[in-house]
């Protein structure tokens, strides 16, 4: 059975990957995963936080936000508001652990990497995007890091990405778009590292409660959709480094 946007029940939306598309970040990247787009930008900050000053490693953190206009009805800036919603916190710091367990924070030196993530647009799955998106601009962040001499090991521990599963109407679904998540019976989060290793699992019964061998079958699911997203990754960074070549080279 075909899903609302004519996916079957294993499948991805489709996903746009693009480096580099803002001049001034050390790295950046824009995702887009069907109608959601999260634009990800990286900057190195010759600093860290207090409590690691003095101890020769360095940090990585986030910061996650919407666009007013992102969802189908304005939403107002949080700035309005004098601060972020607990979602927001809550997404930020989903996106801080995961980019911090792809890096290696003793080689980057007192430094810290800030991932920015602007949800252009939601459709479901911004958090899992940003995750997705935010690894590349990190990627390309400490890149830079290493080819500047600052670095005396490689950077990058490995790979890591992020998508949503769930059950709706009976059914399992990978990667769902927001009238999927909305009508979920199960909603997960899953974040992996391209070792196949967890970073981190959030499952949530909306409507019904589920067995183990359901939630192994949600975990099967998004390590398959996962894999995509790390080739998606990989594919993304290669076509832009091979454009940056001199010409012949």
């Amino acid at each position: 059975m075909l899903r609302v946007d004519r996916r079957h029940w294993d499948e991805l939306r489709p996903v746009t990957i693009t480096p580099g598309v803002l001049s001034f970040a050390e790295g950046s990247a824009l995702i887009e995963m069907g109608l959601t787009r999260v634009l990800c930008a990286a900057t190195v900050e010759e600093r860290v936080p207090p409590f690691l000053r003095g101890q020769g490693q360095g940090w990585v953190t986030a910061e996650y936000g919407m666009l007013p206009r992102a969802t189908k009805e304005r939403t107002n800036r949080e700035v309005m508001v004098g601060h972020p919603s607990g979602r927001t916190y809550e997404i930020q710091r989903l996106i801080g652990r995961s980019l911090r367990m792809a890096t290696n924070l003793q080689a980057i030196g007192e430094r810290t990497v800030v991932v920015d993530c602007d949800v252009l647009q939601a459709d479901g799955g911004t958090r899992t995007a940003a995750v997705t998106g935010g690894w590349v601009a990190l990627a390309l962040a400490l890149g830079r890091i290493e080819r500047s001499g600052a670095a005396q090991a490689s950077l990058l521990r490995c790979g890591v990405a992020a998508v949503s599963v769930g059950i709706v109407q009976g059914r399992f679904l990978l990667d769902l778009c927001y009238q999927e998540d909305s009508q979920a019976d199960v909603d997960c989060n899953i974040i992996m590292t391209s070792q196949g290793e967890f970073v981190e699992i959030q499952g949530t019964a909306e409507g019904a409660p589920f067995t183990r061998d359901q939630m192994d079958t949600l975990l099967d699911l998004s390590a398959k959709g996962i894999h995509q997203l790390w080739d998606s990754q990989q594919a993304a960074l290669k076509a832009y480094r091979e454009s940056r070549l001199p010409s012949g080279a």
